[in-house]
């Protein structure tokens, strides 16, 4: 949705912070992960965004490119999204060889690092922003996202919340 995450501010005394916005129910939904190398625990961070919601078919692209990116085999930890399931389960038929899977427990977002990228983009980078459209929204999270990626201590330190070792 386009309605901005109000957060608190400042403001002179006595001044009340306005901040105006309208109805809208345009969406945008990104699909992202966040890698680990086997070897040196270098982190990466791969995103898509797309209009409407995530379904099996964009996960199944999504884990597509990865591959691609990737060239060798990983490792998929994922929750239990329906649309998460269903891509798995059609592309474990096709390409078993590509990936093997580890799924979060149901209801548990803050044992999944990609939540705290989520956290961090729309309660630190992007609080109290009024988007004009849905373009200036899509810019404002490839931006957000595009400045976390080479921040590898943030991007650790997604992984320490969850209290998952690299």
């Amino acid at each position: 949705m386009l309605q901005p995450v109000v957060r608190r501010t400042w403001a002179p005394k006595g001044q009340t912070p306005i901040q105006s916005s309208w109805d809208r129910h345009d969406r945008l939904s990104v699909i992202s992960g966040i890698t680990v190398s086997p070897l040196r625990r270098r982190l990466g961070l791969y995103f898509q965004i797309h209009s409407g919601n995530v379904n099996f078919e964009k996960v199944m692209t999504f884990i597509t490119l990865l591959h691609r990116q990737l060239r060798r085999k990983f490792i998929l930890v994922l929750d239990r999204y329906s649309a998460h399931r269903k891509a798995v389960r059609l592309m474990q038929a096709k390409h078993s060889d590509w990936f093997e899977v580890e799924w979060l427990p149901a209801y548990a977002p803050e044992l999944n690092p990609v939540e705290m990228l989520w956290n961090h983009t729309k309660y630190a980078d992007l609080a109290n922003f009024i988007p004009e459209d849905v373009n200036d929204l899509q810019q404002s999270i490839v931006a957000s996202i595009e400045n976390t990626r080479p921040q590898t201590h943030l991007l650790g330190s997604f992984f320490q919340y969850a209290r998952l070792e690299l």
